[in-house]
């Protein structure tokens, strides 16, 4: 009999151990910092064109993936007809991709085409990125929804950057039904990154945090109020995740940069 008990207290203390050898068990997450910002073509509350300003922002953040709205390229004279994505991954030294959701021809021929819309930065290769434009009305302004696909140290990543409609709440809900839609059908750890135009209590924001979490009310302090950033008074940019992302915190940095303030987070993914 003290043999038969000997036995079973072996057999149980070897079941943890077992359990903990499972796979994935103990595999170290990977840390990741992303911002999301809405940069008014880097003009700031001051009226300063500063792009500088905000790559030392995005410095100072230590974001590995950034969504940014708002984006001009060769646009026109407010923006002094720069390539702002370009400029930014030059300066960063980060990859890029850039969604054009307007697209027009250049001001004289032989001249870029004139450009405006969203981009990501990222520390790690893009390996693929796809912009989808999202439902317009007839006196709607076109917006889209750009994904790119990365690989952070040896995990996949599904990054989603967009900047839904400010000027019709029906118009907003479609598009952000559509963006559900976009983004269905994978289970790759997405991170849904913008500037949603509704605060978190209208329909077209509970139609996505139906799908995904909103990393502020997880890890968030305070109200996270994003606009105006000189006195801000609602929460319109959201950090959204899948499984797979963990956020440990969570914060609304203060700058003069643009008139949106932007939303940095970090997460473990795992």
């Amino acid at each position: 009999m003290r043999k038969l008990l000997t036995v079973l207290v072996g057999l149980l203390m070897v079941v943890p151990t077992v359990a903990a050898a499972q796979p994935d068990a103990g595999r170290p997450g990977r840390p990741l910092t992303v911002m999301s910002y809405n940069i008014h073509h880097g003009a700031g509350i001051d009226g300063v064109l500063d792009l500088e300003r905000i790559a030392v922002l995005i410095e100072q953040s230590g974001a590995d993936v950034i969504g940014l709205q708002e984006v001009d390229r060769h646009w026109d004279v407010r923006s002094n007809w720069v390539d702002q994505p370009a400029w930014f991954a030059k300066r960063l030294k980060m990859h890029y991709a850039y969604a054009a959701n307007l697209d027009l021809p250049p001001a004289n021929p032989g001249e870029p085409r004139r450009q405006y819309g969203t981009a990501i930065l990222s520390k790690y290769p893009i390996q693929d990125f796809k912009n989808t434009l999202l439902p317009l009305y007839p006196t709607g302004e076109q917006r889209g929804l750009a994904v790119a696909n990365l690989t952070v140290r040896g995990a996949k990543l599904r990054f989603a950057n967009t900047h839904l409609t400010s000027n019709n709440n029906a118009e907003r809900l479609e598009q952000a039904q559509k963006v559900v839609e976009l983004l269905s059908g994978s289970r790759t750890p997405t991170l849904l990154v913008g500037d949603l135009n509704a605060t978190p209590e209208k329909p077209e924001i509970k139609t996505l945090t139906a799908v995904y979490d909103d990393t502020w009310t997880e890890v968030g302090v305070g109200p996270g109020y994003t606009i105006e950033a000189d006195n801000p008074t609602k929460r319109i940019d959201f950090q959204l995740h899948s499984a797979g992302l963990r956020p440990t915190k969570a914060a609304v940095p203060v700058t003069p940069a643009s008139d949106h303030l932007p939303v940095v987070a970090s997460f473990v993914l795992s």
